[in-house]
């Protein structure tokens, strides 16, 4: 199995990054000192100075993009909607005998 990422908190990233920053320290020290891996604090050095704070934020499982979120619905013409709504209809009726144990012909199957 994979290995489990863990999270960390904006807060200890921001920590992390101004003691790269403000304080001069080193990718490999800030690791060891925090107890994390020196590619993490590179990448959050780099996210900050592209992002500012915002970068630090967790962006995993968060949709991106132009086509996150739900759908957009447009309005259906009377006849659209005429449509579906008759073809909804006969689904129905063929689920609903397919239930009491009817076909298309009226006869029942055991």
């Amino acid at each position: 199995m994979g290995e489990i990422n863990k999270t960390y908190s904006v807060e200890f990233k921001q920590k992390a990054v101004n003691m790269y920053l403000k304080q001069g320290m080193g990718y490999k020290s800030i690791a060891k000192e925090l107890g994390i891996t020196h590619r993490s604090v590179q990448r959050w050095v780099k996210y900050f100075q592209e992002e500012g704070v915002k970068g630090l934020e967790e962006k995993r499982g968060k949709a991106t993009g132009p086509l996150k979120g739900r759908p957009r619905t447009r309005e259906q013409s009377v006849e659209e909607e005429l449509h579906r709504l008759r073809a909804e209809n006969e689904y129905l009726k063929k689920l609903w005998a397919l239930q009491r144990g009817q076909t298309d012909d009226g006869n029942k199957h055991s």
